[in-house]
């Protein structure tokens, strides 16, 4: 089989396993009475990225071909993943937290290496292929996105015998957990990838995790962009978690319980994917256009009407907010993680990128989603969960007002105008 098509298939299989319940859980976590744990799942997610990526990364150089590491994380991830839908689906009505977190925290505690695991394959297999990562691998990656997309609405519109949405059952697990285990068994069959050994040197778990590029601090443009990628970080995984349960809500209310979208809400969450998938190709544009001050700023604006409009919106006649909020995504997301790497890929030294990479990464998707997951809890649980009349809005408007500080706050701090085209290797 051609190579590129063999990638294809491990990218989409790698998405659609995170996309099975990614978007979903809230709901499940909803209807399950755990509304005010949903953070907490959302939260270890950005936990387990801190370490795991790095340690995981690490087995790869010394000890385990990397296509080996990826099989066996998705063994794990898979089965882990497998018990936690079996544990809800044999304690339907009486799911307690504790042994789904548990059973949950351990699959994505696996999964959460194999991103970047998947890539060194794939990087790999094109090189001993004698093609070009740079030129090959973007349009691969993009059947990563057409997975995850294609798993949402397969949540969205499948049904199980009780004609309960996945979305909204422990079936968005199961269909996870076999994934996971397919891909288990088809990342054997890849290309198999050199390792170091365990006498050779490689990357510390300082260097993979990016915690030797703290130095960077020492200097003012870094030590700012790095603050402010941790706090933008923190909008993250928000809408992930919250999204779906806040458009279902719609159905308890009788002017929308009728409505498409509220009846439809992971349908209408992948419009945002659909969103990130085509503002990929707007990056480059713009950031020789504007430089990488205004593009970040233009994510921090679109991060301020991603959740503005979802406070405004509804699935009735303010349907459209809805819908303008998804396209908004892929700005917000794309503008800023995708340029942010960008950034740090040019303007840091060759000893030191990898490392940058790794901190950047942290900061965002460690830290930041971290805090920000925790914060968007507390915040939902006052207004929403705990509140005598549920306001949703005026938590979405709390996301707005706090991406909008940091946007003002961003436009005052940051200097470095130019994308650093002068460092390009």
């Amino acid at each position: 089989m051609n190579i590129k098509l063999r990638l294809i298939i491990m990218n989409f299989l790698e998405f659609a396993v995170w996309g099975a319940y990614l978007t979903s859980m809230g709901g499940f976590l909803y209807g399950a009475g755990l509304v005010d744990k949903i953070w907490m799942f959302y939260a270890v997610q950005g936990i387990v990225s801190i370490f795991m990526p790095a340690l995981m990364g690490i087995v790869a150089d010394k000890w385990i071909q990397a296509q080996k590491v990826l099989s066996l994380c998705h063994g794990i991830a898979g089965l882990f993943m497998l018990g936690a839908g079996v544990y809800a689906m044999m304690n339907t009505g009486n799911i307690q937290f504790g042994p789904l977190f548990a059973l949950y925290t351990v699959s994505v505690a696996f999964f959460m290496p194999t991103i970047a695991i998947a890539n060194s394959v794939a990087y790999t297999g094109l090189d001993k292929a004698g093609l070009d990562s740079v030129k090959h691998f973007p349009p691969i990656r993009v059947f990563g996105t057409i997975g995850f997309i294609c798993c949402m609405l397969a949540v969205n519109f499948f049904r199980n015998g009780n004609g309960i949405q996945f979305q909204h059952s422990h079936e968005q697990f199961l269909l996870s957990g076999a994934l996971s285990l397919i891909l288990c068994i088809y990342a054997l069959t890849l290309t198999p990838c050199p390792c170091l050994g365990k006498d050779k040197p490689s990357r510390s778990f300082a260097e993979a995790s990016g915690l030797s590029a703290f130095r960077l601090f020492k200097e003012s443009r870094f030590a700012i962009f790095f603050v402010f990628s941790m706090l933008l970080g923190a909008s993250l995984q928000i809408t992930n978690g919250y999204a779906n349960t806040f458009i279902t809500h719609f159905i308890e209310v009788d002017e929308f319980k009728n409505t498409w979208g509220a009846n439809n809400a992971n349908a209408l969450i992948s419009l945002s994917q659909l969103s990130e998938t085509l503002c990929i190709l707007l990056i480059p544009l713009f950031l020789r256009k504007f430089g990488i001050k205004k593009v970040m700023l233009i994510s921090m604006v679109a991060w301020v009407l991603r959740f503005g409009l979802f406070g405004a919106g509804d699935t009735g006649s303010g349907l459209w907010m809805l819908i303008l909020s998804c396209i908004v995504y892929g700005v917000a997301f794309d503008f800023f993680n995708i340029s942010g790497s960008l950034y740090v890929e040019y303007a840091t030294s060759d000893d030191i990128r990898s490392s940058a990479q790794g901190l950047f990464m942290l900061m965002t998707n460690g830290l930041g989603a971290t805090l920000g997951t925790w914060a968007a809890g507390m915040v939902v649980n006052h207004f929403v969960v705990n509140a005598a009349e549920p306001n949703w809005s005026a938590a979405w408007y709390c996301f707005a007002g706090y991406a909008l500080v940091v946007a003002i706050l961003f436009a005052l701090c940051f200097r470095d105008e130019k994308f650093p085209e002068t460092n390009k290797r």
